[in-house]
């Protein structure tokens, strides 16, 4: 695994959990971590149970003994390492944004494909979809339940940036992050809509928003650590995203993401209309599904609650009882369970490179619209990849 920040701690909490509550075909071995600073690095690997630690990830994607490369470091990075890994015949999974700019995402899609011919397998770690409650949503609508989808609401709200002297870290530099909260969480929101409804969005408007365009300089920057100096830097990304779309079926979606919404840690919440049902999502309750049946009389009617915690939802299974509750890392235990069975299987998962430059596609189309005023600006269908009309994941 390469980057051993934050989500460093949330991918190996996946791969070291997952062999041990699922029965895999192969068995994942925490073989090398590798960050830029030796020290800290050395520490990650013993506490997240990593067998040993590097600073130099050129040398570990060569390494005869290392199959699989997990991409973590910050979005500037992604292409290059990716390409490396993938030319070094090395299964990849990166997380998204799979990149910083469109060229690159194409690059790394046309890699992919080049190196899935030769049984190389590669995936970008758009986590939320591996929720039990998000997987049972597509089902659902997958299965007909909402009939016609009509209209869509997502939007990804946290609030960590409001304290307008937070300092200034690589999520807020276009030259490490590629973009703010369009990028970061905004993502999240296009993909989780796409894989829910079963549809892509081929046309945006919108406009991304600084609220605070100058913040303190880290005086030793790395991440998240250093202390905030005196001296203040621009920040060159957005804080705020706000956009709508046409679905393939001319429904409409509006989409918000925000780093700055008081009193929201981290929101992301999807609402699909149809014209026979409709179903809602909050990360903030994650275990739970709101789903609202139209077909019933009316006397009967109203969105109820469902709690996906039944040995019968997708992965719920392999858990706890009914009732006992799954939290944010078990997404990304359920991300390592896919992947290392799609490679013992011989199949491509989902969602693929070419699903991330998609997305990477319609964030370009967004930045795109907001330069012009938000004119409506349409999605490269050359970048749509062929809809996943099934669940992805099983119980």
């Amino acid at each position: 695994m390469i980057g051993a920040g934050f989500m460093g701690a949330a991918h190996s909490q996946g791969w070291r959990v997952a062999p041990r509550f699922f029965d895999l075909p192969l068995a994942p071995e925490m073989s090398v971590l590798v960050g830029r600073d030796a020290a800290r690095t050395r520490d990650a690997a013993d506490t997240w149970g990593w067998n040993e630690s590097s600073t130099d990830w050129r040398e570990i994607v060569e390494r005869p003994d290392i199959d699989v490369v997990d991409i973590v470091t910050p979005g500037d990075s992604h292409a290059e390492i990716a390409l490396a890994a993938l030319a070094a015949g090395k299964h990849v999974l990166c997380e998204k944004p799979l990149a910083n700019t469109v060229d690159e995402a194409r690059r790394m899609a046309a890699a992919a494909d080049d190196a899935a011919t030769r049984g190389i397998r590669s995936m970008v770690g758009f986590t939320y979809r591996r929720l039990p409650a998000t997987t049972f949503a597509r089902d659902l609508v997958a299965a007909g339940r909402l009939g016609e989808i009509r209209q869509v609401r997502a939007e990804y709200l946290q609030d960590w940036l409001s304290d307008a002297d937070a300092p200034l870290t690589w999520r807020l530099q276009k030259d490490r992050a590629g973009s703010g909260s369009l990028g970061d969480i905004g993502a999240h929101a296009v993909d989780l809509t796409e894989y829910i409804t079963g549809q892509h969005l081929t046309r945006v408007a919108g406009v991304l928003e600084t609220i605070v365009s100058e913040r303190p300089v880290l005086a030793a920057s790395s991440g998240l650590s250093g202390t905030a100096g005196a001296d203040r830097g621009p920040v060159t990304v957005d804080d705020l995203a706000l956009f709508t779309g046409r679905l393939e079926n001319g429904a409409l979606a509006s989409f918000e993401a925000s780093r700055f919404r008081l009193g929201r840690k981290n929101a992301l919440r999807v609402e699909i209309s149809g014209s026979d049902g409709a179903l809602s999502f909050d990360l903030e309750s994650p275990n739970e599904l709101q789903f609202y049946d139209a077909t019933l009389p009316a006397s009967e009617q109203g969105f109820r609650r469902i709690l996906v915690t039944e040995p019968e939802h997708p992965y719920m299974g392999a858990w706890w009882p009914t009732g006992h509750m799954l939290g944010y890392e078990h997404g990304f235990t359920h991300q390592a369970k896919d992947f290392v069975e799609a490679v013992a299987d011989g199949r491509d998962p989902r969602p693929s490179f070419a699903d991330g430059l998609h997305v990477q596609r319609v964030l370009d189309a967004v930045a795109q619209s907001s330069g012009a005023d938000g004119v409506w600006t349409g999605v490269d269908r050359a970048s749509a990849p062929a809809s996943d009309s099934r669940a992805f994941a099983a119980s």
